[in-house]
């Protein structure tokens, strides 16, 4: 799993990763991250990003009824959300790629 710290530079991205695929209720969405193996992420973390997507008009919720129980909020990315999206993952490709190429550079090979 993914070291917490880590975690707020880029939950933003994986939320708006996964509700570009579908729609998610919070717990959902903390679900798929976990058996995505990105984190465990806590309801005090995944909540706040979730109303601060809703804020900057990058996801919609509606309310939806659960057969678990309480009816659900989920999220869907609006178009400004998948602009975004786009080009995140654009620079999050150029990010990793150089971080995997300092990994690599920094290897000794051990006998």
């Amino acid at each position: 799993m993914t070291p917490r710290p880590w975690l707020h530079g880029f939950l933003d991205l994986c939320l708006l990763a996964m509700l570009r695929e579908r729609p998610d209720y919070g717990y959902g969405l903390s679900q798929r991250l976990a058996s995505a193996g990105v984190a465990d992420v806590p309801g005090g973390t995944l909540y706040p990003a979730l109303l601060r997507l809703e804020e900057q008009g990058l996801a919609t919720p509606s309310w939806a009824p659960s057969e678990a129980g309480p009816r659900r909020k989920y999220y869907a990315i609006t178009d400004a959300g998948r602009e975004l999206l786009d080009g995140q993952a654009d620079d999050w490709r150029r990010f990793r790629d150089g971080v995997d190429s300092l990994l690599s550079a920094s290897e000794v090979p051990h006998d």
